[in-house]
């Protein structure tokens, strides 16, 4: 058997924002590179990089060259996942939210390896799994159209009918009960998202956004240990998920587990969730580590300069940087 070529992630350079002219909504835009230099065989010609709304609708979808440059213009505030694939399968998957001003440019950059393995697809760190897509009929599809329609309208009562009745035809189309459990909260009905979630994760246990969405669920209702039962899963499934690890990180502090906290939270920071740093910087002000809260605190207004709460963590840093 031939040995194949998959890709692993090196590193996501975390999200840019900078001036741009004005426009009517935001700008994703990014450069993705693919190294093969170290490979047997040589790497894709061509990458496919697809914009997914929270409902997995297809937003957008472009094709550039290996060592290209994508870009999505005139988006909505929001949250959306930015995936890339390669030989039609996604190579990895990342949630962007959206928020501020729309007069700003958002930059995402993905650099990958392509390299060699003669062992059996397995998702193991650095190696995203395939995609988790689902194949609806043309009836599904037509209702699901119609229910993220409904969605887009705030009409979650009808959203949510309509998207009962899918299931009720296909009761493993994990990908709704996952739309399902987030109209559920959006009606303010926790319970039934709950239920949701649950047959969205019994479907397809590695679906990192039911996971991830029951996780930070239950962490709302302090059921932590829960949460760090799904969010662990979520992290095994998708170990770039900056969301994954920001709420498994926030989980554990809860837990007063700080030290089993700071790896993910780390690994949330480096992949550009500003949260992240205001966690550590907290924790390690608690513990008496001033001088390693400062470094966490001066990455937030380098990070983000309009930081609202700016002085405050000036003045802390003033009176706690050691000269």
């Amino acid at each position: 058997m031939k040995p194949y070529a998959i890709l692993v992630l090196l590193g996501l350079i975390a999200i840019l924002a900078s001036p741009t002219m004005s426009q009517s909504g935001y700008t994703l835009w990014g450069d993705v590179k693919v190294d093969d230099s170290k490979a047997d065989t040589p790497g894709p010609s061509s990458l496919t990089i697809v914009l997914y709304d929270q409902s997995t609708k297809i937003v957008a979808r472009q094709t550039i060259g290996s060592r290209g440059r994508y870009r999505f213009t005139n988006l909505k505030p929001g949250e959306y996942d930015l995936a890339i694939e390669a030989n039609a399968n996604e190579i990895t998957r990342m949630r962007l939210n959206l928020v501020g001003s729309t007069t700003s440019d958002i930059r995402q950059d993905f650099e990958f390896a392509w390299k060699e393995n003669p062992a059996a697809r397995r998702a193991t760190a650095g190696i995203v799994s395939a995609a988790d897509f689902y194949e609806r009929s043309s009836t599904t599809k037509s209702l699901f159209d119609k229910a993220h329609a409904s969605v887009e309208k705030k009409e979650f009562a009808n959203a949510i009918k309509l998207l009962n009745q899918i299931v009720e035809k296909d009761n493993l189309d994990f990908q709704v009960w996952t739309l399902l459990g987030t109209v559920y909260l959006a009606e303010e009905k926790p319970e039934e998202a709950e239920k949701a979630y649950l047959k969205a994760i019994e479907v397809k246990p590695t679906y990192p956004l039911a996971l991830i969405n029951l996780g930070k669920l239950r962490a709302s209702q302090k059921r932590f240990e829960e949460a760090v039962e799904l969010l662990t899963r979520a992290v095994e499934a998708q170990p770039q998920s900056p969301d994954a690890n920001l709420l498994l990180g926030e989980a554990y502090l809860r837990l007063k587990k700080g030290s089993k906290a700071i790896p993910y939270l780390n690994e949330a920071a480096r992949l550009g969730k500003i949260e992240a740093h205001l966690d550590l910087g907290w924790l390690y002000n608690a513990a008496g580590l001033k001088d390693k809260a400062v470094v966490e605190y001066e990455e937030v207004l380098r990070k983000k300069p309009d930081y609202q709460n700016r002085k405050k963590l000036e003045q802390y840093i003033s009176e706690n940087k050691k000269p």
